[in-house]
């Protein structure tokens, strides 16, 4: 395929006014409600909601835990994958980029040359600080980092070309140029969960029950005045509202009589409606909800399965998309690099390889070299 002719081809522009990025769109959440932006999801998923929060954490950290491997073996590489992606101190750029891509859709991976000129250090730059600008046929030529009042410009990456900013990016069937994350898909699953918590508080401030009424019935069947109305509201609110109040006896005066209220246990069962957010939470993120302690999920025999459920479907095809686009950017200055996740060294996956090896050492028909090759070892002297 000569790529240079498809790179000529035309593609639909930016058609967003002003070159809005994505992630700066209001995202309309449906059913009459005001749009929410990505900070704003950030704030009710990542930074308020436990699961959510939990969910992110466990797939960035296994990402950025992961054993990794380079050919040639032993590569400065990997040395810059172990330091912190954003600065002096923090986490381990490729569990930055785990948690960026999973939260936004979208990575972006600055590279700080030394006096050799050779990579000295990987920086991951705020996904929602950083715009695309695009060319008359749509291509994108610069990638705009904004922090403050600071502005600061950097070259798209193109085949061939010097090397630019990496941009890491999943998929997104209605954008040509910025990635989809998942927050979008949590955010009704984070605003029920939330909004539960919420009003178990309440029934909590309010002696975990809900409040009863006072029915004033005198003998001449008269009503209370404006003023008596006010007077005993003022000092039903201020004690005996609250759970500090709560089971402390109540002096009623003559012709008020207390009529406790309640619910159906229906009603009552918030824990249902919160564990279901917190599944499908856990399901927005990749996660298998056994790992997170929710309760009802049968999906999973025990607790292991769910972890090797969560390598093979989430943490290996992400920190594969992340070495795959950090290889090949390095490549500019070493083209021989390859970077993968060592297989062998994840403790989840280990009967994965001795079922492989099983297999393998029972095949008659190959040779000890044809052997070693499909074990991806190298081959013996």
């Amino acid at each position: 395929m000569n790529l240079a002719f498809w790179r000529t081809k035309s593609r639909p522009a930016e058609t967003r006014p002003g070159g809005v990025p994505f992630w700066a769109t209001p995202i309309s959440t449906g059913g009459g409600r005001a749009p929410r932006s990505y900070e704003a999801q950030v704030r009710a998923a990542y930074l308020g909601n436990p699961v959510a929060a939990r969910a992110v954490r466990l797939v960035s950290e296994g990402a950025g835990g992961a054993p990794l491997v380079s050919e040639p073996g032993g590569h400065p590489a990997l040395r810059l994958l172990e330091t912190c992606g954003c600065g002096a101190s923090g986490p381990r750029l490729m569990e930055t980029l785990a948690a960026q891509l999973l939260l936004h859709g979208n990575a972006y991976v600055e590279v700080a040359c030394g006096a050799d000129g050779l990579p000295a250090a990987l920086y991951a730059l705020r996904p929602e600080r950083v715009s695309v600008e695009v060319d008359a046929q749509g291509w994108p030529v610069t990638y705009v980092y904004r922090a403050g009042d600071n502005v600061t410009r950097y070259a798209a990456e193109t085949l061939g070309e010097e090397a630019g900013l990496l941009h890491i990016r999943s998929f997104h069937p209605l954008d040509d140029h910025y990635g989809l994350g998942c927050l979008g898909a949590a955010s009704d699953a984070v605003a029920v969960h939330n909004a539960a918590a919420r009003w178990n508080q309440a029934l909590l401030d309010n002696a975990a029950r809900p409040s009863g009424a006072l029915v004033y019935q005198p003998g001449d069947g008269s009503s209370l005045s404006a003023e008596q109305y006010e007077r005993l509201k003022a000092e039903m609110e201020a004690g005996f509202a609250g759970a500090a109040n709560a089971g402390r006896p109540m002096l009623l005066e003559g012709g008020l009589q207390w009529q406790a209220l309640s619910m159906t246990p229906a009603e009552m069962d918030f824990a249902r409606a919160r564990d279901t957010a917190a599944r499908e939470i856990a399901l927005a993120f990749g996660v298998p909800p056994l790992l997170l302690g929710l309760p009802g999920d049968a999906t999973y025999a025990n607790y292991k399965e769910a972890n090797v459920a969560l390598w093979r479907l989430t943490l290996l095809p992400l920190t594969t998309r992340l070495l795959d686009a950090l290889s090949a950017h390095l490549r500019h200055w070493w083209p021989d690099l390859a970077l993968r996740v060592d297989r062998d060294a994840v403790p989840a996956l280990s009967e994965d390889r001795e079922r492989l090896w099983a297999q393998v050492s029972a095949a008659t028909f190959l040779t000890d070299a044809e052997k070693r090759a499909a074990l991806g070892l190298e081959s013996g002297a």
